[in-house]
Order: structure tokens, then sequence, then C-alpha cells
């Protein structure tokens, strides 16, 4: 099974089950720098944050401790908030998503969870693909690495 990601819907599916999504507020693309979301091929390259609780703040790929709340985010705004789980991506097509200026991976590009009010089924984000916390967390206990992702 893999998981398909359509950006006109602004969903993700895996297997019976569809999620909404925030995908680049920028829309897709692949170039490094372009905070877009890039298209085709890739891989679960890494899982991580298992057993951390929803809600739980990630930074550069390591848990903070903190758990977000409201208050939280009051104090840090502006902050780009990788809260839960984060399934990091890896290209598989060399010259669109892999290596050189179009490095899916170097360009830290994840699936990963956002705060309670973010909203979902609209485009938001700076590159990545952004789930409800307790969504991500399911499909994170759900897929093994290297699932086959599709992102059109």
């Amino acid at each position: 099974m893999s998981i398909v990601i359509d950006i006109a819907k602004q969903e993700l599916r895996y297997g019976n089950r569809t999620y909404a999504v925030s995908t680049s507020k920028f829309g897709p693309g692949e170039k490094n720098g372009s905070f877009c979301t890039p298209r085709g091929s890739h891989i679960v390259r890494a899982k991580i944050g298992a057993g951390q609780p929803l809600g739980a703040v990630f930074v550069r790929r390591r848990p903070t401790g903190e758990v977000w709340t409201p208050e939280l985010h009051e104090r840090c705004p502006g902050r780009d908030w990788i809260l839960t789980r984060i399934l990091w991506l890896s290209g598989c097509e060399p010259g669109r998503n892999r290596l050189g200026e179009v490095d899916t991976m170097r360009r830290y590009i994840y699936i990963h969870g956002s705060p309670d009010g973010a909203e979902l089924g609209k485009p938001g984000s700076i590159g990545c693909v952004r789930m409800r916390n307790r969504d991500v967390a399911e499909l994170f206990d759900l897929v093994p690495a290297y699932t086959a992702v599709s992102i059109r």
C-alpha cells in the first residue's frame, strides 16, 4: 500500500483512509528554497517521534520536551510548528525530486502534525504536508518505513 497526497484536493489517502492535509501556500514545486511542496514519487525515509505525546514539539527532528498549547503558541509567534510525529520524505526521481537543487530529503520535507487551530483542507504550509495530530499519529503507526508516497 502507498500514500497518495492530492494537492488539488488537499487530502492524503492511505488504503481506505482519507485525511485532510495542508500543503504549501506557495504551491507545488521542487526547487530548494522555494518553500513549495514537491511532486512525484517519494518514500518515507524515516519515522520520527514514536511514543511521543500528541502535540509533542520537534525542532530539527528532535523532541524539545514541550507539548503544544495555545499559550505556548502565543509565546512563540511565527514559529513553524512540527508536532506529534514526523514522516521524513525522500524523493525517488533524480533530477525531479532527488539530488542537486531538487532533493526532497535535503529540503526537510515531512508529513507532520500541526497546531489544533491550523486550517487543513487548504494550502498553508511552507513545503511540508501538515495533518491533525491524531491523524498523523494514526498514520505513523500504520505505515512502515520506506512506504511509497505519491504527491500529485
